[in-house]
């Protein structure tokens, strides 16, 4: 398979992605005639896709799992974050010299911010999970300036990895057991907490499950999910049964979105346009499912 349209998304399934409702509403709304379209890549395609991008009619792509890591040995270039975070998300097509980007630090920040209204300058947070999107958020954290974090995993080594990233960096980093803290172990303190998880993941293998309970969560920290499908995940339903306040993933989902559509138009994105049809996509498929 090549790419047929100046933009798109590439994944493995690609099914689920929202992406090209709301890219593509972005782009109707600013009069730009191009298609934004999903593209389903197997996992062996993935060099030959890469390089129909060089196609002078190709502005770039978005990178979902399973592509993120795959994709960076065929480009001709990596941004910092990308090469810190180790996983590329945007593909910018600069005349035919392929660059990379991650944009998900920045969508995470942004929506921390001014959805959220936390700035994490000098807080402390707490992140559930030590995986690829961990560490993206970690990455971001540290940029903005977190004063303390805690890193929770299963399994503890990961999350050991983890938090020597953070103590690199001169901010400190505890990391502890996932099951440590479903028993009551939570870091006194936290001001963040991050569930980077799939936990509570519709159609994932623990739909039903939150990585904290109630009881855990104090009602003074912002409890931020980066899962975004249901948009009120089982984790967020546990915040606000203490009356903790709440962020959900759709937010950093279109933040980062509009920071790759950003990168290939090269001017500002229709951003409340992009989240209305995002959000109204979200509705559509959980009155879908029901």
């Amino acid at each position: 398979m090549v790419i047929d349209s100046p933009l798109g998304i590439i994944g493995h399934p690609i099914g689920h992605s929202i992406s090209p409702r709301f890219q593509q509403a972005g782009l109707d709304h600013l009069v730009v005639d191009h298609r934004y379209l999903p593209y389903e890549v197997q996992p062996d395609r993935v060099a030959d896709f890469v390089s129909s991008l060089r196609s002078e009619s190709v502005l770039g792509i978005n990178v979902t799992v399973p592509h993120k890591e795959a994709v960076m040995p065929f480009l001709d270039e990596i941004d910092e974050w990308a090469a810190e975070a180790g996983a590329v998300n945007t593909i910018v097509n600069r005349a035919g010299r392929l660059v990379g980007y991650n944009t998900d630090g920045y969508g995470f920040l942004r929506a921390l911010r001014e959805s959220g209204g936390l700035d994490p300058a000098g807080k402390r947070a707490l992140i559930l999970g030590a995986g690829g999107s961990a560490r993206g958020v970690v990455q971001a954290l540290l940029r903005a300036g977190v004063a303390e974090l805690a890193i929770a995993n299963r399994t503890l080594e990961r999350a050991e990895a983890l938090a020597e990233l953070a103590s690199n960096r001169s901010v400190p980093a505890q990391p502890v057991e996932l099951n440590s803290l479903q028993n009551g172990n939570v870091p006194e303190g936290s001001d963040l907490i991050v569930n980077c998880t799939s936990l509570g993941m519709y159609h994932g293998p623990d739909e039903n499950a939150s990585p904290l309970p109630a009881s855990q969560i104090p009602p003074s920290a912002l409890v931020y999910d980066l899962v975004y499908n249901p948009m009120l995940t089982p984790l967020l339903r546990e915040a606000h049964s203490v009356g903790a306040p709440t962020l959900g993933g759709i937010s950093m989902l279109v933040y980062q979105g509009a920071a790759s559509f950003e990168l290939w138009l090269e001017r500002p994105a229709p951003v409340s346009v992009m989240m209305d049809a995002a959000m109204a996509a979200m509705r559509e498929r959980e009155a879908e499912a029901r």
